[in-house]
């Protein structure tokens, strides 16, 4: 899912915002920070593990990111990079959320049964652990700040948690593990519908949030294609998924076809494709760049696509569907998410 974040600046003119695009190389020990000014990067924080999620307090002064090596919440101080505290998890975590107000972090934990961890981000520590249905993938907040989502792999379910009561409020059990989402709102901010990404299913799932069901399961098209089999990745031959922050397109990662597919929304009416990097290794055919994330700027110009093979994060145009940039980044970048400070 593509995320991003507006924080809060002070002494500096409102004129001048500035905004990152960060993207955690999830086999080495380092983040990646872009400037989308320019497409180059500009801050590489290091000393995490096997870093896994990414979010940011409001102010944009502390960056929170959950480490697989270590399972711990890595706190780092954004401006210098330098790691504040390490918060022990209930066990090896995946992807993370922070809250509207930013008081909580939800980190997802892999192991059975399946909780939320829940870091005070005043006292920076754990002070629960939410249950769920399944160890946990990827966990969101909605854009309204009402409820988390979580997915999980090994009991194909997403499971939504009532923030403010922090216990389950539904869930939707698929006929496949559970991956990547993206929420579309209504026109009070709202969530309208969840877009969910299925092991095995080259597309995505639509959840009706007020009927709290499946409504539609769309696939993505057979062309172009070729991709995915040499790669490994037959079995998650789609991961990655983002609306656009005006809310107007659905971006749908294929590892399949190596491209992004362009949705319109809300009629989801297929806009078109952009391809993406191929690798070509030594002695052997091209594959593909394996894309795993997706994030974009705030006036919804330009997606950022992580390229997990090709050590890569692509620009795309978001009217044209070309690839405008490709940013060298570190080992197997996945999460992206983005900050704007204004």
């Amino acid at each position: 899912m593509a995320e991003w974040v507006r924080g809060v600046r002070t002494g500096v003119p409102e004129s001048a915002p500035i905004t990152r695009v960060y993207v955690t190389n999830s086999a080495s020990d380092t983040i990646d920070g872009i400037d989308p000014t320019t497409n180059k990067v500009v801050q590489v924080i290091r000393g995490i593990e096997l870093p896994h999620g990414i979010a940011f307090s409001p102010d944009g002064s502390r960056i929170y990111v959950s480490s697989e090596a270590e399972s711990v919440l890595d706190v780092v101080d954004r401006k210098s990079g330098e790691i504040l505290k390490k918060i022990p998890l209930s066990n090896r975590p995946n992807n993370l959320a922070i809250t509207k107000d930013g008081s909580q972090v939800l980190v997802g934990i892999r192991a059975q049964p399946g909780v939320l961890d829940v870091i005070d981000t005043t006292s920076l520590e754990k002070v629960r652990s939410i249950p769920v249905d399944g160890a946990v993938h990827n966990v969101y907040v909605t854009p309204d700040g009402k409820y988390a989502v979580c997915g999980s792999l090994e009991n194909k379910t997403a499971t939504v948690v009532d923030l403010h009561s922090q216990q389950t409020a539904w869930e939707v059990k698929f006929d496949r593990p559970v991956r990547p989402m993206a929420f579309e709102t209504n026109a009070d901010g709202s969530t309208s519908r969840i877009f969910i990404q299925l092991s095995t299913f080259h597309g995505f799932a639509v959840v009706d949030f007020a009927k709290r069901a499946e409504v539609a399961r769309i696939k993505l098209p057979d062309q172009p294609g070729g991709f995915g089999i040499a790669e490994g990745r037959g079995g998650v031959p789609s991961h990655g998924i983002g609306v656009t922050p005006d809310g107007k397109s659905l971006w749908v990662n294929s590892t399949l076809a190596n491209a992004v597919f362009k949705y319109s929304l809300p009629d989801l009416k297929l806009i078109g494709h952009a391809a993406l990097p191929e690798v070509h290794p030594l002695g052997h055919a091209p594959t593909g760049a394996i894309p795993e994330w997706i994030g974009f700027t705030p006036d919804s110009k330009l997606v950022y696509v992580s390229d997990s093979a090709a050590r890569l994060v692509s620009v795309i145009d978001t009217q044209t569907l070309q690839e405008v940039a490709r940013i060298p980044v570190g080992e197997v970048p996945k999460r992206i998410k983005t900050l704007v400070l204004q």
